[in-house]
């Protein structure tokens, strides 16, 4: 008999009533702690307003942009769209390495660094490493590279709240005063991959040239893959490497991953891309981007032919002007909140090659922090120790949103904190 309404948490009968199979669960789901960290600030949110139903809550915290997609981007995907309905227009699956006019726009915008490269649309890179692999982080970093290490095998269980890390993940700690980079990678055990991201999120720091070289350095020293995240590069104002391919001898060991996400608003249409080097290989000689083909062609069909036909006018001139307009509205907001949380004497970083304010509140534990703030303010902003152990006593502090609201943001917290 089915489970009513009533014994059901979130329309999910409970445990005793459901029916069981056989089938085992994938012991590393159970591995993962609590909820992941953006459904759980979701959940705290929805709580605050069951208790305030009339509060104005203002998001800083989840980077989902805000400002709509430039016209001539979003037409050229209507455009496209379009023609789908008639005869000469139509259009069925498309190369899973993607469209071929968006790579070659590409490669030819950035020929300077992705010369001789594969450029493929999206990216599936997990799979490929499988579960035998060992696995480096940045400490603090985006929690879905460790949530997917832990999903695919990769590492071990969680070890206890004090501590705040799992077992077989090297964290590199990132630490202010270190410029966010490790201080001594001699000292960091060698391990296959090593996810980097930078711009980073959530400390907004861009990774000089200098630390790129020393990046590079141990990778080749250790034989290990860099997975390099440039999602935030559009953001970086100054001289820092917008790719980690502009490092002498990155092509043997760092496959780079970026989207459109970010920069052209396109977090709901979903469009990235992975180089991966035709230099990069396995210890055995074999060519990483033969499986990387090959996971693609059996795991995904390609990235729809609608987001890329947007992603193709992002590339255009007209389309670069209108993502950099987009872009300067979030580093504006940036450049305000920094100017705000400095002024009431917080320690911030980052907020100028990043969209993320770092900020820091030492000797506190960071969800207090934020439910202070929710609580006092009605403003989501995110802990920092949902970004690893060097993220405890931080909150990152996100500029997307609309200008008006970001102001709105900064009066209620200089009232908090003056």
């Amino acid at each position: 008999m089915m489970a009513s309404s009533s014994f059901q948490l979130n329309g999910i009968p409970s445990v005793a009533l459901r029916r069981r199979t056989k089938v085992s669960r994938n012991p590393n789901m159970e591995k993962l702690r609590n909820g992941y960290l953006f459904p759980e600030i979701a959940k705290r949110q929805n709580e605050h307003l069951e208790k305030n139903p009339d509060a104005k809550v203002i998001s800083l915290g989840v980077g989902d942009t805000t400002e709509p997609i430039p016209n001539s981007i979003a037409s050229a995907m209507a455009e496209y769209s379009l023609a789908l309905s008639t005869v000469e227009g139509y259009r069925g699956y498309g190369a899973e390495q993607g469209n071929k006019e968006l790579r070659k726009a590409a490669l030819y915008l950035k020929s300077r660094i992705f010369t001789a490269f594969y450029l493929f649309i999206y990216f599936f890179l997990q799979l490929m490493f499988g579960s035998s692999m060992t696995v480096a982080v940045q400490d603090p970093t985006f929690p879905a590279y460790v949530d997917s290490s832990i999903i695919t095998g990769q590492t071990g269980y969680y070890i206890d709240n004090t501590v705040n890390k799992y077992g077989g993940i090297e964290y590199m700690k990132c630490s202010p005063e270190n410029l966010f980079f490790p201080k001594d990678l001699s000292t960091v055990a060698a391990t296959d991959v090593i996810f980097f991201c930078s711009p980073n999120n959530p400390t907004g720091h861009a990774a000089s040239r200098e630390q790129l070289e020393k990046l590079v350095e141990h990778a080749k020293r250790n034989g290990s893959i860099i997975v390099y995240d440039s999602s935030y590069a559009t953001f970086i104002s100054d001289d820092s490497p917008r790719s980690i391919y502009e490092i002498p001898g990155s092509k043997e060991v760092a496959i780079e991953i970026s989207s459109f996400s970010k920069s052209a608003g396109f977090t709901g249409v979903r469009l990235g891309w992975t180089v991966v080097p035709e230099e990069l290989s396995y210890s055995n000689g074999f060519s990483v981007l033969e499986d990387f083909d090959r996971i693609m062609c059996t795991c995904f069909n390609g990235a729809s032919s609608i987001a890329q036909a947007g992603g193709l006018s992002c590339l255009s001139k007209e389309g670069q002007k209108a993502i950099q307009q987009v872009i300067d509205v979030y580093k504006e907001n940036a450049r305000v909140l920094m100017d705000t949380l400095s002024s009431i004497g917080l320690r911030t970083y980052g907020g100028i090659n990043a969209p993320y304010i770092w900020v820091h509140f030492p000797g506190e534990k960071s969800w207090d922090v934020f439910n202070e703030i929710l609580e006092k303010t009605d403003i989501i902003v995110v802990p920092g120790c949902g970004f690893g152990p060097g993220g405890e006593g931080f909150i990152r502090v996100s500029a997307f949103n609309r200008k008006e609201r970001v102001r709105e943001a900064c009066r209620r917290l200089k009232n908090l904190f003056t």
